[in-house]
């Protein structure tokens, strides 16, 4: 409440020392109470005045409130005071807050839901591409864009996927899908749904005017535990304009997002390409990542990472024109494990770490250039090499065309080896 006090109140609020406030005359407890409300004499000259006339007011305002409070009928009196003491209450001021608050998560939800998508990309399970055996299932979220059926999610949810499957919000049947466009340094990926009649399309908001602090939905396919209903966390944007680097798997390697939304709402395995939709139930950004704990280090809380919808409109037009969007990846052609005290065994390896060849693609630069299987890789354009992850990292930062030596034991015996590295082989448009 904001008030305007008369002459000799004390702007500060603070008693002087030497006063100790009185009893109004006329008030309960004074020997003059004979009447209920009398006004009070006019506070004499020097400190003491002073404190009194505080203390007086002081006491009137909050007696204003009680008697408010309690629906006692003597505010006319209460009023009388207050203006023979040449105080104004000006207004009360409101709680309010900057952003839209997330009053009915219900409401929110029943709008955004039905646009939610659970996907599952079945593939020979590496991204660099070399597979003759064996297949991967990764399972992640994507939000419908378009009536039409466009679908958006992360490129590490399809990447290197020869079969995605789409289950609406709802259903138990999974649809086929096909991919139309890719980006994966932006880690963007544009699917086309081949179901039958309409859906129902997510409403895009504006990313840009989003501020820290203001409450946010994450939405998705967490842990893959349901497809048709997906798990929601609640939280706040916590930081903009973050910078990452993400991955680290056999596949993906590392690679660096910027700008992404910071959020304490909690991001799991399976979230990525599901949506980040704020109180108007508007999508701001789409999940992608979260922060793990390394080994020795204190554990992370509620650190998750979504790529600004804003950002991402910019991209549609080059994802909709078909095939990988930006610039081409080095590929070498072969699948790798880490050296392990088991396949040291089974191999009867002599390094005690490396980057086992386990298959080879048929006419890749790798098998040209005479790698075998069983080969271990310790060194790869002049960077060691002591797993599956760093040589895929060593790859990643090389370019198509580049002529490159590997260092290799073939047994016992140590090799170099030169050659060229190839493209990636990227997926064809439409192609499933």
């Amino acid at each position: 409440m904001e008030s305007d006090v008369g002459e000799g109140a004390f702007e500060d609020g603070v008693w002087p020392a030497q006063s100790t406030p009185s009893t109004p005359q006329g008030w309960p407890g004074s020997a003059e109470a004979s009447a209920p409300f009398p006004v009070p004499p006019a506070a004499s000259e020097g400190p003491q005045g002073g404190g009194t006339r505080r203390a007086w007011v002081a006491v009137v305002l909050l007696a204003a409130v009680v008697a408010a409070a309690a629906g006692l009928g003597a505010g006319a009196a209460v009023a009388a005071i207050i203006r023979g003491h040449n105080t104004t209450i000006v207004r009360f001021s409101p709680d309010t807050s900057a952003f839209a608050r997330m009053d009915d998560v219900k409401s929110v939800l029943a709008r955004v839901l039905p646009s939610v998508v659970a996907i599952q990309g079945v593939g020979p399970g590496c991204v660099s591409g070399t597979l003759t055996g064996g297949t991967d299932l990764n399972e992640g979220t994507g939000m419908i864009l378009t009536r039409g059926g466009e679908i958006l999610t992360n490129n590490h949810v399809v990447a290197n996927a020869t079969e995605i499957k789409v289950t609406l919000y709802g259903q138990k049947r999974a649809y086929p899908a096909t991919l139309v466009g890719s980006d994966p340094a932006y880690d963007v990926a544009l699917l086309q749904l081949h179901a039958p009649g309409a859906v129902k399309a997510v409403s895009l908001g504006l990313s840009g005017k989003i501020k820290v602090g203001e409450e946010v939905l994450a939405i998705g396919n967490a842990l893959a535990l349901s497809e048709s209903t997906p798990s929601v966390t609640e939280g706040i944007i916590s930081a903009e304009g973050r910078t990452i680097k993400t991955g680290g798997d056999d596949c993906e390697g590392i690679e660096s997002l910027k700008g992404l939304l910071q959020t304490q709402a909690a991001i799991n395995a399976g979230n990525s390409g599901g949506p980040l939709v704020d109180a108007a139930a508007q999508v701001v950004g789409m999940n992608t990542a979260a922060a793990t704990t390394s080994p020795g280090q204190a554990p992370t809380q509620n650190i998750g990472f979504a790529i600004p919808i804003g950002s991402i409109e910019a991209l549609l037009p080059g994802l909709r024109e078909g095939g990988t969007v930006g610039p081409p990846k080095a590929f070498l052609g072969v699948e790798v494990v880490s050296v392990t005290p088991a396949n040291r065994l089974e191999y009867g390896l002599t390094p005690t770490r490396g980057a086992l060849v386990v298959e080879l693609f048929p006419g890749a630069p790798a098998a040209v250039a005479g790698v075998r299987v069983g080969d271990v890789i310790v060194g790869f354009a002049g960077r060691a090499v002591t797993s599956n992850v760093s040589l895929t990292v060593a790859v990643r930062a090389t370019h198509p065309g580049e002529r490159v030596t590997i260092d290799l034991y073939r047994h016992s015996k140590r090799t170099t080896l030169s050659l060229v590295l190839g493209s990636k082989p990227a997926p064809e448009p439409g192609a499933s």
